[in-house]
């Protein structure tokens, strides 16, 4: 024989199935809301990630800063002073916001910090530049005559004579390999040098294979 549930008992079982399908409907909703937001939160933090891996280009302490070279200037705390990319003109120098034109060629990154540092006294209270290459652009050496591809090219590492006529493209048919050219000029005196390809490709006179130096000039007849 069935008994009968007491009304007490009906309205305590309702407002429990209530509070139960309550509680899962807030979870439901939480997790949609956590997914939805993570995508943007993801999208919130990958520029910062991205700014972050782009490494400055490194430069030797000692690197001399030339026409043509890419630097950035930025100073700390103080964005419009900044010149995210500026390049150095062929007079040697740079325009920088409020500081205007200074002297770029023939410093070292660290003399041009410092210049600018001096030069920023004046407008802000205790600035914080800091100078870095993006490009190098100044250091070029010069191939022409009988190569497949003559002209001006970078020089941003150890080069010698023969790695410049194999990025040249090599030596045209009719060229004279055995009277090529190698022309300098340190000091405001000129020098020559002479380099047999036939010579070098045997391993003989290695020694001619000389390292180029910004500006030398390679004539192949």
């Amino acid at each position: 024989m069935m008994t009968a549930k007491r009304p007490d008992d009906v309205r305590r079982k309702t407002v429990w199935g209530c509070r139960v399908a309550a509680a899962g409907l807030l979870l439901a909703a939480c997790a949609v809301t956590a997914s939805a937001q993570a995508p943007a939160a993801q999208e919130r933090k990958t520029p910062a990630v991205a700014a972050a891996a782009v490494p400055a280009r490194p430069v030797a302490s000692d690197y001399v800063i030339g026409a043509d070279d890419v630097l950035s200037i930025l100073f700390w705390r103080d964005k419009d002073l900044s010149a995210p990319e500026v390049t150095v003109r062929p007079d040697g120098k740079v325009t920088l916001p409020l500081l205007n034109d200074m002297q770029a060629a023939g410093l070292t990154p660290d003399q041009l910090r410092d210049a600018i540092l001096v030069a920023a006294q004046k407008y802000v209270e205790d600035p914080n530049p800091t100078v870095i290459v993006k490009e190098i652009k100044s250091r070029k050496v010069f191939i022409t005559g009988q190569v497949e591809k003559a002209g001006p090219y970078p020089l941003n590492g150890s080069t010698t004579v023969l790695q410049l006529i194999a990025m040249a493209g090599g030596l045209r048919e009719f060229a004279d390999g055995k009277d090529i050219s190698v022309m300098r000029t340190e000091n405001g005196k000129p020098s020559v040098f002479e380099f047999n390809y036939q010579d070098v490709l045997k391993k003989r006179n290695l020694r001619q294979n000389i390292e180029l130096k910004p500006g030398d000039v390679v004539v192949v007849p």
